[in-house]
């Protein structure tokens, strides 16, 4: 009877890991001797952890990741021109506390979608939202909205996480007018919302890639006012992978020619 009225009001509390394992919560606090301070703090602290793990797992899947990866999968020493050091406090969440902007810029192969998932996922450990979305796809999905008349309401969804990652900025060119709505989703999120935004093409060249060099400054503007821009140089990593496997041969040089 007792337990069933501590089941209720732990119920009541939503205090969902402490009734699961109340029997072997108890179990341990006696065993190890703890006084009823002790043994209710461990009782808190298993609570929280049941709701952190949680909440990570709920943020992970609403931030749509590609796929999983983190900062200790990275081969640094594989991309010397990476300052290692930068990389790990710009994860450490301090540019979104700010609303500031990280820009991964280099050729394609080279890690920076890897960084951007590992960020964005220790941004989730660190307690703030964040959502993932490739370029081509926020620009059709504004594209959409636009036309149906619910761009409001895609630029609300797409300013409320605290990070927000577009990835693959400058792969494929703008349609007409959509550097427009990207412009609108940009200073929506100006000193308000952090982004980290991965690109191919170098900023003097987003020009070609919006399609609309006056847009372009303008973008540029806010992004690089409070930003951290890093360049990546080397070989991707993709095709050091196919070199090694011999699946692309090195063309010997012929001294004699």
């Amino acid at each position: 009877m007792e337990h069933d009225h501590l089941v209720e009001l732990l119920n009541r509390l939503k205090l969902t890991a402490i009734r699961d394992q109340i029997d072997s919560l108890i179990d341990e606090a006696a065993r190890r001797e703890l006084t009823i301070r002790e043994a209710l703090a461990m009782f808190c602290e298993r609570e929280i952890a049941r709701k952190d793990e949680r909440r990570i797992e709920m943020s992970i899947g609403l931030a749509r990741f590609p796929f999983v990866r983190d900062l200790d999968g990275f081969d640094f020493a594989a991309q010397p021109s990476i300052d290692k050091k930068q990389i790990r406090e710009i994860a450490g969440g301090r540019f979104i506390a700010n609303g500031e902007v990280v820009m991964l810029m280099g050729p394609p192969g080279v890690g920076k979608t890897h960084l951007a998932v590992a960020i964005g996922r220790q941004a989730i450990l660190t307690g703030y939202s964040v959502m993932f979305v490739s370029a081509p796809t926020l620009v059709a999905q504004l594209a959409k909205a636009h036309n149906e008349g619910r761009l409001e309401d895609r630029l609300i969804h797409f300013g409320k996480p605290k990070l927000l990652i577009i990835d693959e900025l400058g792969y494929l060119p703008f349609e007409p007018n959509a550097a427009h709505l990207f412009f609108q989703l940009v200073s929506r999120r100006y000193e308000r919302g952090s982004m980290l935004i991965t690109s191919n093409r170098a900023v003097s060249e987003w020009g070609t890639v919006f399609g609309d060099a006056v847009v372009a400054t303008a973008i540029l503007d806010r992004l690089l006012h409070h930003s951290h821009v890093i360049t990546i140089r080397g070989d991707s990593y993709r095709l050091r992978e196919k070199r090694r496997s011999g699946l692309i041969k090195t063309t010997p040089i012929d001294t004699a020619a």
